[in-house]
């Protein structure tokens, strides 16, 4: 029996219009799908309905992958695609596998040897990277910083290093309701001539992306995120 392939189905990153970020052909893939793999049930329905109105959810089966899915879950959750059925894999916003739980199902594809097809979609910590100006050559994504400050301080010095060291972008990210904080010690820990990228609500309608160095960013009003969704990059030029 052939084996089916597993979708990665990007969702968008915040509430835009589906046809600014959503290619047509993405939605009509999803029509064509009865068994997901999500973080969220709920909220997995909502993009659902929102990627093809006329899904009819009661036909779907409906799989969850979180941080709390052992190793062991994983190949139950493949059984539909080693039965030949076609799946859907989707985060709770952007990519999966970008800074999302999904990575670890996607390498037992791979060892199954289970075809997987990422489809295009918003990722914000790609869209922040091209609208930067930094190095889109050499870039490393980082996640989130440590939540001790004093652990958090050292790994800001560290990024602003390797920058330096390997010419290369360092992007992270924080959870939303700390992004004021995390900007506020960037300012402080950073050298002046380093640059600094924030990217907030990326692919939205408030959208904004800024690249200033870090004694520009002083030099203006005090900046706000609002718990917006934001993504930062650094560079140390040589």
């Amino acid at each position: 029996m052939d084996k089916g392939i597993l979708y990665l189905i990007p969702v968008p990153l915040g509430e835009s219009a589906i046809s600014s970020c959503i290619p047509q052909q993405v939605s009509e893939l999803v029509s064509t799908l009865t068994h997901f793999i999500v973080e969220n049930e709920k909220t997995a329905r909502g993009h659902l309905k929102l990627l093809f109105p006329e899904i009819n959810q009661s036909l779907l089966s409906i799989e969850l992958l979180n941080l709390r899915t052992k190793e062991y879950e994983i190949d139950n959750l493949l059984k539909p695609c080693m039965k030949g059925n076609a799946v859907g894999l989707l985060s709770e916003a952007g990519c999966p596998a970008i800074a999302d739980p999904g990575a670890i199902l996607i390498r037992r594809c791979q060892q199954l040897e289970i075809g997987v097809k990422p489809l295009v979609g918003p990722s914000s910590i790609l869209l922040t990277l091209m609208a930067s100006g930094l190095n889109g050559q050499r870039f490393a994504f980082n996640g989130y910083l440590p939540h001790e400050a004093s652990e958090r301080k050292k790994q800001i010095k560290l990024l602003e290093r390797e920058s330096l060291h390997k010419q290369q972008t360092q992007l992270f990210m924080e959870t939303p309701y700390r992004n004021d904080k995390l900007f506020r010690e960037l300012l402080e820990y950073l050298s002046l001539e380093t640059l600094l990228t924030v990217g907030t609500e990326v692919s939205l309608v408030g959208e904004e992306i800024y690249t200033r160095t870090v004694a520009e960013w002083l030099s203006k009003p005090p900046v706000t995120l609002h718990k917006r969704p934001s993504i930062f990059a650094i560079l140390k030029e040589a």
